[in-house]
């Protein structure tokens, strides 16, 4: 008889109260304790709804008022030394390392962010320093938990572990991760205790860097470690918990490990079968087998799912379980009302997907026909027709439509006589504050409150401010603002065919930054021109230069929740068609410099070298070629990417064949020049002074220091200075005195030069 279980759920809230709390705690509209009990409330919510809909292994201890890694460095006590040095209370100090601080407490930087392995979900990069002394230093998961028990619902704890810790935090000040091993082993161990005091039955231990390409001397770490933890687990069954795809170079060893349940993806998992038809499964050991998607909203096709489970190897028993968190996709498909019901029947948000869970374990124990027979009749015929000329499009590819002439090199001096820039030109990302009037003329618009003639008056308006604006603090390259878009994905795919919007499928990025993901539904092609308009007014504004601004193909796809019946690649290149078009069109209004962001390359790139470049690479890079390869030698092009690792993919940016690239280094202290060196990186480069993920203003000292460090690594003629990314998200104040001071200390940087 099988059971049923989830890995994680969405803490946004019904109503993103989550998101709406925090930014009134911020502002200090509201306090601690009413922030609190608005987490409360949504954490009570969670666990009804799970209740109700019979799953029993409900996680506790998976909310997070920013990030569930930044919660397991709070519980540790990995705090490094400048936030203590605040003198801020907990809450206060953990958003500090959030968000970075400024005040009369001091002045410090957030924590590195980057990708949660293969998502758009953004972590806090723990980091040790020479002060940190691990310990336990919190009450959270016994708190939720007490919370649960008077809730009449019992829980099973969730928590990062120890392996994948340490596996993505960093190391300053000379110490190294070996020299926490056996204090972490004393924390773990005694959070296991504690928990079986408190009579806890399961404790899900979660170790997604399983999944990634392992050493020798990554699996003998991960056996030291849980070797000694699970000696103390006494009455509490310990789940190891892996998601994002398959254990294949640990699985032998961590069978033998004193686990009492493997939990193990079948959904991203390509080898998770073979592993147990090749090695068996413990007979002892509970299988909890991840069989549906908690990354993507369609719905789950019962018989293959039902074929899957019934030929697994003999299990002492198998729980039905999400193959991650459901965190990484909206809700509830109820909230969209305005969905035709047609299409409603497809997708599955998270309360829908606790609803199949149920539903497949009753089918595996109990068959019912109706239920099996309703499902399957969505899965009989195509959804959609196809469109046959985006089809055609594709097939008569040719490779010269894969490749720019002439060569970057050349160029490269076409563009520097051509557009006669200053050495270090200074632009930014695109966006500008996206204000409360910019966010209600919009919505008044959408409602048809507004004629659309008055709507394009005010963003003439709001345009021509920041033009002027601009200019009189001294940009070299301007930009429009990006009033007119909700979203730098949602914009674009409510200008292409092929696509469906939802009203309120909203998913968590990072803290309190939500996006909601178009869906592709059909077969993607251009409606008509989407930003020649705005931006060419905006030229029409300046004699200086106006880049065009662009989303790129793959980050539209990674940021979409994709289809499931035809391949990735397929759907990329109609997106670059799509968007294509758009580039010759903006080329044709006179606009000399493009840019067209990708800033979810990294993001989808396989978690095993092996499958990096025949699975993603090779299509990824070939789509965003795809986009630009038909424009003049005199037309820039430039590309942005955000928060990720880009080491070891240089080499392969570099194969985009942008003119211009400008990327996230200011959180990572500029670490990514060594390497831009080292792979003789060709591309122009903008690494990003000021972290615009922090409210905190970049003082023209500390960008002067961050121009001169970049410049130890990287000649003047090839940089670019502008902000990490869009600065949609910042408040006005803050983000004119941030730029006026980039524009300060390059002029100031410039004279040294000259």
């Amino acid at each position: 008889m099988s059971r049923t279980s989830i890995i994680g759920f969405p803490r946004i809230g019904e109503n993103r109260e989550l998101k709406f709390a925090t930014e009134k705690y911020f502002k200090k509209e509201i306090s601690e304790n009413e922030l609190q009990i608005v987490a409360s409330n949504i954490r009570k919510q969670n666990w009804h709804l799970q209740k109700k809909a019979d799953i029993e292994f409900i996680p506790s201890n998976d909310f997070s008022f920013y990030d569930q890694m930044l919660d397991t460095a709070i519980m540790l006590n990995v705090v490094p030394k400048r936030y203590k040095e605040l003198n801020l209370n907990v809450l206060d100090t953990y958003f500090a390392m959030a968000r970075g601080y400024q005040g009369e407490n001091g002045d410090v930087k957030a924590l590195s962010m980057k990708k949660w392995f293969n998502t758009n979900y953004h972590y806090l990069v723990p980091e040790f320093d020479k002060t940190i002394k691990i310990q336990l230093n919190t009450t959270k998961i016994f708190d939720e938990l007490c919370e649960a028990t008077l809730q009449n619902i019992q829980t099973k704890p969730v928590i990062i572990g120890p392996f994948t810790f340490l596996k993505l935090a960093t190391f300053k000040d000379g110490v190294k991760s070996q020299d926490f091993y056996e204090d972490l082993i004393k924390v773990y161990s005694l959070l296991l205790e504690k928990l079986s005091a408190r009579n806890v039955n399961w404790v899900q231990l979660d170790e997604p860097s399983l999944v990634c390409d392992l050493t020798k001397e990554d699996i003998e770490l991960f056996k030291h470690l849980y070797q000694s933890i699970l000696i103390r687990k006494e009455k509490t069954h310990v789940l190891l918990q892996t998601y994002f795809g398959d254990v294949r170079d640990s699985y032998q060893d961590i069978i033998q490990l004193n686990f009492d349940g493997f939990g193990l993806d079948f959904v991203e998992g390509k080898e998770t079968i073979n592993l147990l038809n090749q090695f068996d499964f413990p007979k002892t050991k509970i299988l909890f087998a991840g069989v549906i998607n908690g990354k993507n909203i369609w719905r789950n096709n019962y018989q293959k799912t039902l074929d899957l489970l019934r030929n697994l190897p003999n299990c002492f028993e198998v729980i039905i379980n999400s193959s991650c968190s459901l965190q990484h996709v909206p809700l509830t498909v109820k909230a969209e009302t305005k969905l035709a019901d047609s299409v409603k029947q497809h997708l599955s948000f998270a309360i829908e997907k606790l609803i199949e869970i149920r539903e497949i374990k009753d089918l595996l124990n109990h068959f019912h026909a109706k239920t099996f027979e309703k499902n399957q009749a969505l899965f009989k015929f195509p959804r959609t027709k196809a469109n046959t000329k985006v089809s055609e499009q594709i097939k008569e590819l040719t490779k010269a439509e894969f490749n720019r002439q002439p060569s970057r090199k050349q160029r490269r001096e076409i563009q520097t006589k051509e557009l006669n820039l200053p050495l270090l030109p200074t632009t930014t990302i695109g966006s500008f504050p996206q204000t409360a009037e910019v966010r209600k003329q919009r919505f008044a618009y959408k409602k048809e409150r507004i004629s659309k003639k008055n709507y394009a008056a005010f963003i003439k308006e709001q345009i021509n401010k920041w033009i002027i604006w601009q200019e009189s603090i001294g940009i070299d390259v301007l930009v429009h603002g990006e009033f007119e878009r909700n979203d730098m994905v949602e914009y674009f795919g409510e200008n292409l065919n092929g696509y469906i919007f939802t009203k309120n499928a909203w998913v968590q990025s990072y803290g309190n930054r939500f996006v909601k993901p178009p869906i592709v539904w059909n077969d993607v092609s251009r409606k008509q021109a989407i930003t020649v308009t705005w931006t060419s007014y905006a030229q029409s504004l300046s004699e200086k230069y106006i880049k065009g601004m662009l989303t790129g193909p793959v980050t539209i796809l990674n940021w979409s929740f994709p289809r499931e019946d035809i391949s990735l690649k397929e759907q990329a290149y109609q997106i670059a068609l799509a968007i294509r078009e758009e580039v010759l069109d903006l080329e044709s209004a006179g606009i000399s410099i493009i840019q067209i962001d990708e800033a979810a390359l990294r993001e989808k790139l396989p978690l095993r070298k092996s499958d990096w470049q025949s699975e993603y690479l090779d299509w990824a890079v070939k789509a965003f070629c795809l986009v630009h390869s038909q424009v003049s030698p005199k037309t820039q092009i430039h590309t942005h990417m955000c928060y990720s690792e880009f080491e070891e993919i240089i080499p392969t940016i570099d194969l985009l064949d942008a003119d211009v690239i400008s990327f996230e280094a200011s959180r990572s202290d500029l670490s990514i020049l060594s390497k831009l060196r080292e792979s003789n990186f060709e591309t122009l480069v903008g690494p990003g002074v000021y972290d615009i993920h922090s409210p905190r203003i970049p003082s023209v000292k500390e960008i002067e220091e961050a121009i001169e460090k970049i410049l130890t690594y990287l000649p003047a003629k090839q940089v670019w200075i502008n902000p990490d990314c869009g600065l949609k998200t910042r408040g006005i104040l803050e983000t004119k005195a941030s730029l006026k001071n980039i524009v300060q200390a390059t002029q100031a940087i410039r004279k040294q030069l000259t």
